[in-house]
């Protein structure tokens, strides 16, 4: 397109008396055909040319794909053919245009030619007090050009019949048939752009006094480029360019009473009018839907009757929106007696109809009865207000400029949840309620009926009266219409929702939620098993989505009338947030069914899967569960759970997971209940009951649907367990203290504080990075018992833990508290002590209180395990500073918390000598009960084979109760100084000489009930495992630990009518808790089933049964129950090795929860054995544990006149 936006026509001239006008002979005309086409109604006809005009000089803008505001684009092409399509036949009339502004002249002029032409074009213009526009013709509807009167800064004679009109960044030029006719022209336009200079100054736009509500580049097909549109108003306009929109120079516009917009095929839309059809095509699919919005909001403001609204804005408190304050609000909640703004509207119709009835005060005038306007006069937005918003906080109050996020929390809260409202003097007393509604009813006072009815009193309820049954006959009865109207608006409004724990009487007023909602999504196919991996945009749909009157369907576009699809809100079982980027689309929620199917839906817009999930949430939440969608949750959905009390029956209830805590709503109690998931003291799955332990109470989950079952049990786990490094993260006990911590702690006060050197010896170094590990696992699960634990290994497992938490005990505090030993003055320090005490976090407070208390405790007993307060100060101030042990202040610290200790945390010393009493009592009784006779005498010595079994490969080991499988491999290998490579998997085997089979023992298995099962004919045997790392590999490539197949299978004995002598082909399902065995593929019910907790597998099986192939494996069933002691085995073939090697790599992973091997196997090798006692912790010498009584004081005096001088020998 040229820089010129005039749709001109390439003909040649006339001039009044049908003459031709002489050209030069130029090589630049335009041939002119010798018969003309006819001319259309339209702005263009086939052969026209937007050309560029004299004396204007273009503007290069910019163009952009999104909507923009005053960006200049590209230059474009000089001229520009224009459509033929989409012309409607003129509608003849005198005068056909659509301004109602009265013209003040017009009349035929010639208008210079375009460039590289001497044809002048032949005009019909016309002047009024808005803008200067010429046509084709006097009949046309649609300009060729509109020139903004504003923007006019001069016309002037320039002779031979021409005038020049001069605006802001170009000149017209007309010719008139005479000069007296150019002479008027110019004598009008003289006279009337003086005063028109004179206005108050604005940007130049169309319609200077409304603003645009949209504008940006569109294409008009048959053009090949696109047209600067603004929709402004009841108006659309039209320009060149955005250049030409700043300087006010437009083609035309488009009177929007007389409109129509229609959706065509992919990112078209037409625009229809009596007089044309505008064929528009937007960039994108999105711009395309906003485009359509927003010309058809002003169709309806061009259809707007300002009768009711000028109605109700007499009232001045309704002349502002009751929510933000913008002027001239035009939409009301009828129901609620409030006006609002346009903005603000959106936000109520969020709520549904049966909160807040939304209409419109222009464009529902049906609606508006002279009651309903007499009653929004009555009430009005200030008086309204004093019941809705009598206790905003100013930083919650919304103002016009307001986000739509903020629009939205305030109104929810204003209205669902009643936040701001006045609460009536009788709120929660129903019956009083009621009665104080059925007095005032008979009176005027509508703004008290207001605030009753919507701190609960029921408008159904009963008068007492037989003639007179409800509140609004009664209103009636005395006349009162306008408290008729009020009643009968709210007859089924949802009242407001009260933090406030109010006995009420919910069956009053809590309606069935009606949710309206519509858009596009994105969604996979619907599937029937957990997603358990990612699925990428090219895997979903676009889809056009519908939640109406309980029903959510889903179809091929916004214009099919079939669903593809669709579910019942009562059908929806739970809903599922998807933390961000799970999938390709940044923003996912996932839907169950109670017909075992899973549905999932993306977008890229997080606010669009808010609405949505918040939407399809409150359609199948009842109401007495509706208090959870308040949560922010993650999972949201129904269940089934059993009572401690009635364990035989189950019932249903609501569960909402949000972060670490379970919210719950239970039938036949009263409001929400909550659980802690990471203060459980117990949390375990029996097949498909989940077991919630709190103190005092215990909560059975029970699966009704497998699907979403264990994808609840899933969250549950993960929620209930440690999210993080931090302390507050980790799983606490009821008094916010570390799992970790307060089981060590135990441990170590039960079996421990008679050990001597305790916290100062080291342990060994992988039994304590597996206990550690096991913790932060899962600490809960942890059990911490004599024999199986040793007292070091527990006391290093407490110290690291403190040194590796993220942020340490004293948070960001730490160089206050190391700052604070500076203070000579000791009650000052001690009190500063107390102030940066009272100021840590929850838990670290409660931590610290313990870990003290629990070492003054152990300094206490010193002289049993020799660890006194000066030991203690040193061993642990690098551990909880997280020093190097260089800086002394970090011991003193925690020497002051001991020794200070009653001061510091206000102990009850009467508890505190309970307390001691109580350990003096423990350490006595075990003293009586475990005499010390000398060294444990139960070791087993064993004899066990490196590689192979021969005289020269054994080794006569002494095996504890508590050793490993590793750590007797380690053991071994370290006897023969043999290295171990990075990929070499050393492992303990089982070997049956008999069975001919062999079995590796899990690293983590213990040796000794294995060596008193093994028989005669068996022997350990450590040795290379060449499978392991194919079989980490294929365990790594699962999804889930399940595999099924055929298998060749054959009993020792016969139990199920099998022939003995000849493997059979059998169909075998194993899972995670269970083996099936099933006649074929296509059997049902599985003719054996064995837990698989109670098989043994072994590989291998002896010749002597003839067994198809090499690859076998032997399988051992032990029953569990000791009554009926049942031993059985079988043996399956596989036709791979391969296949062996899975079906036993599925085997292991299932019986050790997925731990076949160790992360850090080399690590744990090279400190696996006891390391020697040290007295050194980090780079600071301990005081002596021995010696007399002169030498310790002397150690404990220097430490204290100068601490850095035992650093100056090391």
């Amino acid at each position: 397109m040229d820089s010129s936006d005039e749709y001109e026509e390439t003909e040649t001239a006339k001039c009044g008396n049908g003459d031709r006008i002489d050209m030069a002979d130029k090589d630049t005309f335009l041939q002119i055909p010798e018969n003309h086409k006819p001319r259309y109604n339209s702005l263009c006809s086939d052969d026209e040319l937007l050309e560029e005009d004299l004396g204007y000089e273009s503007v290069a803008p910019k163009r952009d794909s999104w909507i923009e505001d005053y960006t200049p684009f590209s230059s474009c092409q000089n001229s520009i053919y224009l459509p033929v399509t989409g012309h409607e036949p003129c509608i003849p009339k005198e005068d056909s245009d659509p301004q109602h502004t009265p013209v003040i002249k017009m009349g035929w002029l010639y208008k210079n030619p375009p460039q590289g032409s001497l044809i002048y074009q032949h005009r019909w213009v016309k002047l009024d007090a808005d803008y200067l526009r010429y046509f084709d013709s006097e009949k046309d509807v649609y300009s060729k050009r509109i020139i903004p009167t504003s923007s006019i800064t001069g016309v002037a004679n320039v002779g031979d019949q021409k005038f020049e009109v001069v605006t802001h960044n170009r000149i017209f030029l007309f010719r008139a048939e005479s000069d007296s006719e150019r002479n008027e022209w110019v004598s009008v336009l003289q006279d009337f752009i003086g005063p028109a200079r004179m206005r108050p100054g604005h940007e130049l736009t169309l319609n200077p006094c409304v603003t645009s509500e949209i504008k940006g580049y569109l294409e008009l097909r048959g053009l090949r480029s696109k047209l600067y549109t603004v929709v402004c108003g009841d108006k659309v306009f039209l320009y060149k360019n955005a250049e030409d929109y700043k300087m006010g120079i437009g083609i035309t516009s488009i009177d929007m009473n007389v409109g129509n917009v229609k959706d065509m095929d992919k990112r078209a839309f037409d625009l229809t009018t009596p007089y044309r059809t505008f064929n528009f095509v937007a960039e994108t699919d999105q711009l395309k839907e906003q485009w359509m919005e927003a010309m058809r909001d002003s169709i309806a403001e061009a259809l707007s009757n300002y009768e009711v609204a000028e109605k109700i804005w007499a009232e001045p408190a309704n002349q502002k929106c009751a929510d933000c304050g913008t002027t001239k609000p035009e939409w009301a909640a009828i129901n609620l007696g409030v006006v609002f703004c346009k903005r603000c509207a959106g936000e109520h119709r969020s709520l549904g109809p049966s909160i807040s009835k939304v209409r419109s005060l222009k464009m529902d005038k049906k609606v508006w009865t002279d009651n309903l306007i007499q009653l929004f006069l009555v009430l009005g937005n200030e008086r309204a207000n004093q019941f809705w918003a009598a206790n905003v906080p100013p930083s919650e109050a919304l103002s016009p400029t307001s986000s739509s996020e903020e629009r939205r929390r305030y109104i929810i809260a204003k209205y669902r949840e009643g936040k701001y409202r006045r609460y009536h003097p009788l709120f929660g007393n129903q019956g009083e309620l009621d009665n104080a509604l059925c007095i005032n009813v008979q009176s005027s006072d509508v703004c008290e009926t207001l605030a009753l009815v919507f701190c609960g009193a029921d408008v159904n309820c009963e008068t007492g009266v037989p003639d007179l049954p409800s509140p609004s006959v009664l209103a009636a009865f005395h006349g009162q219409n306008l408290q008729v109207e009020f009643l009968t608006l709210n007859r089924n409004t949802e009242i407001p929702r009260s933090e406030t724990k109010v006995a009420m009487h919910p069956e009053h007023y809590i309606p069935l939620p009606s949710i309206t909602h519509n858009g596009f999504l994105f969604k996979t196919a619907s599937m029937a098993r957990p997603i358990t991996e990612r699925k990428n945009k090219e895997e979903f749909s676009r889809r056009w989505c519908v939640l109406n009157d309980g029903q959510f369907n889903y179809y091929e576009s916004d214009k099919n009338a079939t669903p593809n699809g669709g579910l019942k809100m009562r059908e929806i079982v739970c809903l599922v947030v998807n933390p961000p980027e799970t999938h390709g689309y940044d923003h996912s929620f996932e839907i169950y069914s109670d017909a075992e199917r899973l549905y999932l839906f993306g977008t890229d817009n997080p606010e669009t899967m808010r609405e949505w999930v918040k939407s399809i949430a409150k359609s199948f939440i009842p109401a007495y569960a509706e208090e959870l969608l308040q949560q922010d949750f993650e999972r949201i959905g129904r269940l089934r759970y059993k009572d401690p009390l009635n364990l035989e029956s189950s019932r249903v209830g609501w569960f909402c997971l949000a972060a670490s805590t379970l919210h719950v709503c239970l039938e036949d109690s009263h409001g929400q209940d909550s659980i802690d998931l990471q203060k459980l003291l117990e949390l375990s799955r029996d097949s498909e009951v989940l077991v919630l332990v709190e103190r005092g109470r215990t909560l059975y989950i029970e699966g009704e649907r497998k699907l979403d079952f264990h994808g609840w049990v899933a969250a549950i786990q993960r929620a209930a367990g440690s999210s993080g490094d931090t302390l507050s993260q980790q799983q606490l006990t009821e008094g916010d203290i570390p799992v970790i911590v307060e089981r060590c702690i135990h441990y170590i006060t039960q079996y421990g504080l008679t050990s001597e050197g305790i916290y100062r010896k080291s342990g060994v170094n992988s039994k304590i990075a597996a206990l550690l590990e096991a913790f932060r696992r899962d600490a809960r699960s942890v059990w911490l018992k004599e024999g199986e634990q040793q007292v070091d290994d527990v006391t290093n497992v407490l110290k690291r833990f403190f040194r590796d938490i993220e942020e340490g005990l004293f948070s960001q505090e730490a160089p206050s508290w190391l700052s604070t030993t500076a203070v000579t003055d000791e009650s000052k320090r001690i009190s500063q002590y107390q102030h940066l005490f009272n100021s840590l976090p929850r838990v670290n407070k409660a931590t610290l209180r313990t870990l003290v208390n629990h070492l003054y405790c152990v300094q206490r007993f010193a002289e049993l395990n020799q660890m006194n307060l000066h030991n203690l100060a040193i061993v642990f101030g690098p551990t909880l500073f997280q020093t190097d042990g260089k800086d002394y202040n970090a011991g003193r610290v925690v020497e002051d918390l001991i020794q200070h200790y009653v001061i510091i945390f206000h102990v009850n010393q009467h508890q505190l000598k309970r307390q001691l009493d109580e350990i003096t009592y423990i350490i006595k009784l075990r003293d009586n009960l475990n005499p010390k006779t000398g060294p444990a005498s139960g070791d087993f010595i064993c004899t066990v084979y490196l590689e192979e079994k021969k005289e020269t490969a054994e080794q006569h080991v002494k095996i504890p109760a508590t050793m490993t499988a590793a750590e007797l491999t380690f053991e071994i290998l370290d006897r023969r100084k043999m290295s171990v490579k990075e990929k070499d998997y050393w492992c303990c085997f089982e070997i049956s000489e008999k069975e001919e089979t062999e079995r590796p023992l899990h690293y983590q298995e213990r040796v000794l009930p294995i060596v008193h099962s093994l028989g005669v004919d068996s022997h350990l045997l450590v040795k290379k495992h060449y499978n392991m790392e194919a079989m980490l590999v294929y365990l790594a490539s699962k999804v889930d630990m399940t595999k099924h197949g055929m298998l060749k299978f054959k009993e020792e004995r016969s139990l199920l009518g099998l022939t003995t002598g000849s493997f059979n082909d059998r169909y075998f399902m194993l899972n995670h808790t269970s083996l099936r065995l099933y006649k074929d593929v296509r059997s049902n019910r599985p003719e054996k089933e064995w837990p698989v907790k109670c098989l043994k597998v072994y590989q291998g099986i002896k010749k002597k049964l003839r067994p198809p192939t090499c690859w076998g494996l032997t399988v051992v069933y032990e029953s569990e129950k000791p009554e009926k002691q049942e031993k059985q085995q079988w043996y399956l073939c596989c036709d791979t090795q391969t296949e062996m090697r899975e079906w036993f790599a599925t085997f292991l992973s299932i019986q050790q929860s997925g731990q076949l091997w160790p992360a850090e196997w080399g690590k744990s090798r090279a400190t696996s054995r006891s390391a020697p006692l040290d007295t050194r912790m980090g780079n600071v010498s301990l005081i002596p544990l021995r010696g007399n009584e002169n030498e310790m004081r002397n150690s404990v005096a220097a430490f204290i006149a100068d601490p850095l001088a035992l650093l100056r020998n090391l």
